[in-house]
C-alpha cells in the first residue's frame, strides 16, 4: 500500500490505532502504575482491549450518535473507552473528574449523555446524585470494582464484565463493528471537549476527526516527533490539551502514553519514567519551582552559595546554548561544571532529564519562570491554543523561543487582528459547532471560518511571532485613560515561591489593588523552619511576617512594573491576603484554574471597597464548599497594607 493510500485511509483514531498495530504492535502503548509498580500495553494488546470494550457497547445497545461521558483520572482503560466509542460510531464526553455534582449534572443534561464510563466509586455516586434530575442515562459502566460489590447492578455494570461480553458476542457482533468502524469519516465527530466556563456556562466543542488529525499531523511534524517519545498524562481528560497529546499525537505517532497512579504520586512518576516529550500549564512549573526553593532554603549555606551561584550563570548561558548561540569557551566550561554540580541533579529532581521537547500554555507564564527552566537547559517553549482550535493556534519554533511571545502560526494556521486588537484565527483545527448553540457558534466563527478568541495581541513585523497581552474583556483603561493589563502583573507576582495566586484590580480606577493568595506548601514550610505555630490556612495567612513577605514581594514587582512605560500605571498601590484559596469548588475558578474575576469580584466585592476607601483592616464571612459537598461560612478580619509605588517621574528616567 502506498504511503498516499494508506494517509487517505487514517480518517479516525480507530483507523490510526489499527496502523500502529501492523507497524508498531510489539511496543508499548500504555503504561500505568498500579500498587508501585508500572504495567505495560503493547499496542496490539490496547487494540484487543478497545475491540473487546467496542463489541461490549455493542451489546449493550449503543446506537450511531450517542454521547457516551467519561469520567475519571488518567487510566489506560478510560483512553481505550474513547476510542472503543468512536469505533462504534459513537461520540465520547470526557468531564472533569474533580466536577461537583451540579456541573456534572449540567454537562450530562446539555450533551444528552445515554451511557457513562466512570473510573471508580466516587464517580458512580456522582452519576447517581445527577440522576435525580438527569433521566437520560441508560447504563453506567465502572471500571475500578471496589467498593461497588453492595450497589444496584441492575443498571451498573464492571468494565471487565462489558468486555467479557464483548469477546463472548464476537461472533455475532463483529461484523457490526467492522461496518461502523468502516463507516467512519473524516468530518464525522471525534470528540466533544466542554469549554472552562470562565465567562458563562461551559460550551460543547465539537471536533472532527479532521480537526484532530489534521492538528495532530501538523504539529507532530513541527517538532519531529516519533515513536520514541514518552509523555506523562497527568492532566484532565476532559482538557483539549490532554485529548490531543494522550490521544491525537499519540495515535499519530503512536508513542508512548504513561499514567502515573495517583496525583500525589505524579512528580515521583514524572522522574521514574522522564518523558521526552512534556506539557504542563504554568501552574505545575511553579509548583515544581515551589519545590525546588523550598529545599534550598532547608539546604546548607554552601549548597545555597553554589545554587545561587551557578544559576545566575544559567541566566545568561542556558538559553544561549539551547538556541544554538555561539558562547565562549570560559562560559560552556563553566555552564558544564554547573550542569555536573546542581542543573543536571536538579533537572533530574523535577523529572526532566530526557525533556527534549517541553510545552506550556493555558495562562501566561512569568518571565522569570520561564527562563528559569530554559536556563537549565529544559527545551522549554509556549503554544497558544483554545478548545475551539483543537489547541494549537502559535507554536514557538525551535532557536526562535522567547518568554514574551507565544511564537507563530502553527503549521496550516492562519492569523489576524481585528481592528480592536482581537486575535483571529483559522485552521484545519477549527471546531465545528458548539454542541446544541448555534448563536454562540456563529457569534464566535464567521461564515469564512475566522474564530474569534477574545484575546488582544498583536503580530511582530519583525518576527512574525504572536504577542498576546490579556484576554480583551481584561484588558481596559484605568481612570486617568493609562493601560490596564492585570494578567501581566499577576504572573510577575506568581513567580514568587510564596504567593500562590493574584488577583489585581483597577479598571475604570485611579489606582491597582491587590488580592493574594499564599502558597500552603511553601510558606507552611518557612513557619516550621522558623518555629512559628498556626493552625488553619486563615491564620497563617494573617501572620504579620507572612504579610512582610507578600509585601516585599509587591514592592519589587512595581519597581519591575514601573520599568515599562505603558504599564507604570498598574503598580499595587494596596493589597490583601486572602483568607482562603481561590477554589473551583466555590466557582472562584475553572477547572484548569483560570480565575473567575467576575465571580470573585462579585463575592467579595466588600474586600475591593475596602481596599479603595482606606480602610486599615476588613471583616469579612465568606461561603465555602467542602470536599463532602457540604456547605460552611468562614469568618476572618484581614489586615490592609499599602505597597511601595515608584513615581512616575522616576519610572520614566
Amino acid at each position: 500500500m502506498s504511503d498516499q493510500n494508506e494517509s487517505d485511509q487514517l480518517v479516525s483514531v480507530p483507523h490510526l490505532l489499527a496502523r500502529n498495530v501492523r507497524l508498531h504492535g510489539d511496543k508499548a502503548a500504555y503504561r500505568e502504575k498500579e500498587f508501585g509498580i508500572w504495567q505495560s500495553w503493547t499496542w496490539a494488546e490496547t487494540a484487543d482491549e478497545v475491540e473487546a470494550l467496542a463489541l461490549g457497547l455493542l451489546d449493550l445497545g449503543v446506537q450511531r450518535g450517542d454521547h457516551i461521558a467519561i469520567i475519571g483520572r488518567n487510566r489506560p482503560a478510560l483512553y481505550w473507552s474513547m476510542v472503543a466509542v468512536q469505533s462504534v460510531g459513537a461520540v465520547p464526553v470526557p468531564l472533569y473528574q474533580d466536577a461537583v455534582v451540579e456541573e456534572m449534572t449540567y454537562v450530562l443534561e446539555n450533551c444528552g449523555a445515554r451511557f457513562v464510563i466512570a473510573g471508580d466509586q466516587e464517580q458512580v455516586d456522582k452519576i447517581i446524585d445527577a440522576q435525580q434530575t438527569v433521566h437520560g442515562i441508560d447504563h453506567v459502566i465502572y471500571y475500578d470494582t471496589r467498593g461497588m460489590r453492595k450497589y444496584d447492578h441492575s443498571e451498573i455494570t464492571a468494565f471487565a464484565d462489558i468486555q467479557n461480553a464483548g469477546r463472548a458476542n464476537a461472533p455475532r457482533l463483529t461484523k457490526e463493528l467492522n461496518a461502523r468502524r468502516d463507516a467512519l469519516g473524516y468530518d464525522d465527530t471525534c470528540v466533544m471537549l466542554y469549554t472552562s466556563g470562565t465567562t458563562g456556562r461551559p460550551k460543547g466543542v465539537v471536533l472532527s476527526n479532521r480537526n484532530v488529525i489534521e492538528t495532530s499531523k501538523n504539529t507532530s511534524d513541527f517538532d519531529h516527533l516519533s515513536a520514541g517519545e514518552e509523555t506523562l498524562a497527568y492532566l484532565p481528560m476532559a482538557w483539549v490539551g490532554d485529548f490531543i497529546f494522550s490521544i491525537g499525537q499519540a495515535y499519530w505517532s503512536a508513542f508512548c502514553v504513561n499514567c502515573p497512579e495517583s496525583a500525589e504520586t505524579m512528580n515521583t512518576d514524572l522522574r521514574e519514567i522522564g518523558p521526552t516529550y512534556f506539557f504542563a500549564p504554568p501552574a505545575i512549573f511553579e509548583g515544581h519551582l515551589t519545590q525546588v526553593m523550598i529545599r534550598m532554603e532547608d539546604a546548607s549555606r554552601f549548597k545555597r552559595w553554589m545554587f545561587s551561584h551557578f544559576m545566575e550563570h544559567a541566566k545568561t548561558v542556558g538559553p544561549k546554548l539551547l538556541d544554538g548561540e555561539t558562547v565562549g569557551f570560559g562560559d560552556k566550561l563553566r555552564y558544564g561544571l554547573g550542569k555536573y554540580l546542581v542543573y543536571g541533579p536538579l533537572k533530574n529532581r523535577l523529572g526532566m532529564s530526557r525533556v527534549r521537547v517541553g510545552y506550556t500554555a493555558g495562562e501566561a507564564i512569568g518571565p522569570e519562570l520561564f527562563d528559569f527552566y530554559r536556563s537549565l537547559g529544559i527545551n522549554l517553549k509556549q503554544l497558544y491554543g483554545q478548545t475551539e482550535a483543537t489547541v494549537f493556534i502559535t507554536q514557538q519554533p525551535d532557536g526562535e523561543v522567547r518568554s514574551d511571545t507565544v511564537g507563530v502560526p502553527s503549521p496550516g494556521v492562519e492569523l489576524k487582528i481585528a481592528e480592536s486588537g482581537e486575535v483571529f484565527y483559522r485552521s484545519p483545527g477549527t471546531f465545528v459547532e458548539y454542541y446544541g448553540n448555534p448563536e454562540s457558534t456563529a457569534s464566535t466563527k464567521d461564515a469564512e471560518g475566522w474564530v474569534a478568541t477574545g484575546d488582544a495581541g498583536f503580530i511582530e513585523e519583525t518576527s512574525g511571532h504572536l504577542r498576546i497581552i490579556d484576554r480583551i474583556k481584561d484588558v481596559s483603561k484605568m481612570a486617568d485613560g493609562a493601560l490596564f493589563a492585570p494578567k501581566y502583573i499577576e504572573n510577575k507576582l506568581k513567580f514568587y515561591p510564596n504567593i500562590l495566586e493574584a488577583v489585581v484590580f483597577g479598571a475604570g480606577r485611579d489606582r491597582c489593588m491587590a488580592f493574594i493568595n499564599i502558597d500552603l506548601t511553601a510558606v507552611g514550610n518557612w513557619a516550621e523552619r522558623n518555629n512559628i505555630a498556626y493552625s488553619s490556612y486563615q491564620e497563617l495567612s494573617q501572620h504579620p511576617q507572612v504579610l512582610d513577605t507578600v509585601q516585599a514581594h509587591i514592592n519589587a514587582v512595581n519597581e519591575s512594573v514601573a520599568q515599562d512605560e505603558m504599564l507604570a500605571s498598574c503598580q499595587i498601590h494596596r493589597f490583601l491576603v486572602l483568607h482562603k484559596e481561590l477554589d473551583a469548588d466555590d466557582g472562584e475558578m475553572t477547572r484548569t484554574r483560570k480565575v473567575r474575576r467576575a465571580v470573585i469580584a462579585d463575592k467579595f466585592d466588600d474586600l475591593i471597597d475596602a481596599l479603595y476607601d482606606g480602610s486599615g483592616e476588613i471583616y469579612t464571612e465568606t461561603e465555602v464548599t467542602y470536599e463532602d459537598g457540604r456547605k460552611g461560612r468562614i469568618k476572618a478580619t484581614l489586615d490592609i497594607r499599602d505597597a511601595t509605588v515608584v513615581a512616575k517621574t522616576k519610572a520614566a528616567a
